[in-house]
């Protein structure tokens, strides 16, 4: 019934083909194999809000004013941030030190590479 193919959204093995597509009988989500595996190649890339990749050690600005909890005032839009470290694991996945706020972690979608 399963040639091994297991559903990305469940993790069922009772998945079956269905014209060019995979379907999980558990869940009935459809995917395309193919495509699923060119984007699990691209997984471990970290892209800026411009879809540059960016790799640790780069130099980058935020794009738009940032609120930090605890803070009296947010982290402003055109802020150059200098030598990232990148976290690929995690949802703010850069670690950096901005002058007046100390180390943060900031979303790689609110930066731009500089």
């Amino acid at each position: 019934m399963s040639d091994s193919v297991l559903c990305p959204k469940c993790g069922s093995e009772f998945t079956y083909p269905s014209d060019n597509l995979m379907v999980c009988s558990q869940c009935f989500y459809e995917w395309n194999p193919e495509e699923a595996a060119a984007g699990a190649s691209d997984s471990g890339k970290i892209l800026d809000s411009n879809g540059n990749e960016l790799q640790d050690g780069d130099s980058v600005v935020v794009i738009k004013d940032l609120p930090v909890k605890g803070a009296p005032k947010p982290v402003k839009a055109g802020t150059k941030v200098k030598n990232i470290r990148l976290r690929p694991d995690s949802d703010h996945n850069i670690d950096c030190k901005i002058d007046g706020f100390g180390s943060m972690a900031l979303k790689s979608e609110f930066v731009k590479k500089a």
